[in-house]
């Protein structure tokens, strides 16, 4: 390859993911912050923009003395937007530790199976992915409902008299966040802990290190950076889960998606909506910096 072929290939290297991130997350991130600054109004749709795309860059400049905020204003003035985002940050916090220490051993498991095996662990994580995920919420209905299967279970083999009541509560929504995203915990968790050297364990053992002990000395922290993807591809998508909180949940569970579905489709109230989505996601840009930060610190000590 010529230098010019080179320089033009580690171009497009970099151009791609700016790219990506340009279409597929500033662009939309746009539209939604000016939908946000609009007025409700009776159209289709339902919002009065600010100010037109077609105005071009001088327009939008004409207008920003005239942005108006009251849409965030009104989110800080109603205590039911600021419960439902502590509400999601909690449980999706709680979802995410569970996950954690229900994937940790699966993961530690795998890596440590015979290689001829590890294949066939891998499939068996990601085989509810061939499933429709709005079918395996369904299912867990069936399984948690009063006169589910896993009450007539407890009820037959005599553990409890009465079926518990699992569905529409908090802990319905934590079954089924655990569940949907398990494999998003084991993959990243797997994939630290089989690059691990074991000889490693081995040197801390021979230098009289218990295996209990040689697991937090040195296993442990080498595999922080795949706990920490794992906690961020749980905890990111479950602070605004929709369908989980929906078919699980009952009539008081408050989670932000859910707040934010009933002011863009009950209420029509597209503004508010748009100013509940800006927040949520500048609440996930933290996690995800945070993400970053230990990213790249884990690769500067890998080298």
């Amino acid at each position: 390859m010529t230098k010019l072929g080179s320089a033009i290939f580690s171009r497009l290297v970099i151009i791609i993911p700016y790219a990506w991130l340009l279409f597929f997350f500033l662009i939309p991130f746009f539209i939604v912050f000016r939908i946000s600054l609009s007025t409700t109004a009776i159209a289709q749709p339902p919002y009065e923009p600010v100010f037109a795309l077609a105005d071009g860059l001088s327009g939008l400049l004409a207008k920003i003395g005239q942005f108006s905020f009251d849409n965030y204003v009104w989110l800080t003035e109603d205590a039911l937007y600021l419960n439902a985002y502590l509400s999601s940050l909690w449980i999706a916090g709680v979802s995410t530790l569970i996950t954690l220490l229900i994937g940790y051993p699966i993961a530690y498991g795998m890596a440590q199976a015979p290689r001829t095996l590890r294949p066939t662990l891998l499939m068996l994580v990601i085989l509810p992915f061939w499933t429709s995920f709005l079918i395996r919420v369904y299912a867990w209905i069936a399984i948690l409902k009063p006169e589910g299967l896993l009450n007539q279970f407890l009820i037959g083999i005599g553990i409890i008299d009465t079926p518990l009541i699992i569905m529409n509560t908090n802990w319905a929504i934590y079954i089924g966040i655990v569940y949907s995203y398990l494999p998003f915990m084991v993959l990243p968790l797997y994939s630290a802990l089989e690059k691990m050297d074991n000889t490693l364990i081995e040197a801390a053992q021979d230098l009289g290190c218990p295996q209990i002990s040689a697991f937090w000395k040195v296993t442990f922290p080498l595999s922080i950076p795949g706990i920490v993807a794992g906690c961020m591809l749980v905890f990111i998508p479950a602070v605004g889960e929709f369908v989980i909180p929906d078919l699980l949940g009952g009539s008081q569970t408050l989670m932000i998606g859910k707040t934010l579905w009933n002011e863009f489709n009950a209420n029509r109230d597209w503004p508010v909506s748009a100013a509940v989505a800006t927040i949520l996601l500048l609440i996930l840009v933290v996690p995800i910096v945070f993400f970053q930060n230990a990213q790249a610190k884990a690769e500067e000590q890998g080298r």
